[in-house]
């Protein structure tokens, strides 16, 4: 089980990655909070050469027309670490960080409108 995008496994694990906290929409008239339909995922990863992260901006520029991809993340709430395809995601432009000898110290990919229910 790894991350995948449109079904290619990424060829380096991320250091961090995490499913991004929801801001809620308010508070129904019954009391209950309210939360968006759709969730983000966040990657980052350390410290690599420009061509280890240049697979990213590869991504990235062939999404095409739909401008989704699907992608292999951990199942939110599984009781398990069990890996699931989401769909119909949006990946924003992949962001880094300064370079150190050659090196990029960081890169993030976030991905957007992941519908887990």
């Amino acid at each position: 089980m790894t991350f995948k995008i449109n079904n290619t496994a990424l060829s380096r694990f991320p250091t961090n990655h995490r499913w991004v906290k929801q801001d809620d929409l308010g508070v129904t008239g019954d009391g209950h909070l309210m939360y968006p339909a759709y969730r983000e995922y966040e990657l980052e990863f350390d410290f690599a050469t420009p061509s280890e992260f240049n697979e990213f901006v590869t991504f990235y520029n062939s999404i095409g027309i739909t401008g989704t991809i699907s992608a292999d993340l951990p199942e939110l709430g599984s009781s398990t670490y069990t890996f699931r395809t989401y769909s119909g995601i949006v990946m924003s432009q992949p962001e880094f960080g300064n370079f150190f000898e050659e090196h990029y110290q960081s890169a993030r990919l976030l991905l957007a409108r992941i519908r887990t229910a």
